[in-house]
């Protein structure tokens, strides 16, 4: 796959697809900090690579998390949502930081729901005008 000034090709297609995901804690317990932040950006890095993804921008709050994520066209997002998840949560317990063993219980890091928005180039009303002005054929 080839990057080009945000449009990439792969063998059969011409894409440049996003998606921003965000992700809350069980219970919405406050537990990440500065240093847990800085890890599970590392970890999703990685994982995106693994799905020949990239990890456009990343932040959080104690929380939450928002990921903006380039992928191929290939990839399914609930999959990606999954390993992003399941990845990051068992890789950050792991490490047994003490604001989230004092506030998360079993192996659990991450709501079971998630958000996923799609993100394109240009804003849905000018795609649709662009389309509107197409010459049919009669």
């Amino acid at each position: 796959m080839q990057v080009n000034n945000d449009v990439r090709t792969g063998r059969n297609c011409v894409f440049n697809l996003h998606v921003h995901l965000v992700f809350v804690t069980k219970y919405r317990r406050d537990v990440f900090s500065g240093r847990v932040l800085i890890d599970l950006e590392e970890i999703f890095k990685n994982v995106c690579l693994d799905f020949e993804a990239e990890l456009v921008e990343f932040n959080g709050e104690h929380d939450h998390i928002h990921l903006l994520v380039n992928y191929p066209p290939k990839i399914a997002i609930s999959n990606l949502v999954n390993s992003l998840k399941g990845v990051s949560s068992r890789l950050i317990r792991k490490k047994n930081y003490p604001e989230i063993k004092n506030k998360l219980w079993g192996n659990m890091l991450w709501s079971p729901s998630y958000f996923a928005g799609s993100c394109g180039g240009a804003p849905l009303s000018i795609i649709k005008q662009y389309i509107e002005q197409q010459q049919r054929s009669h």
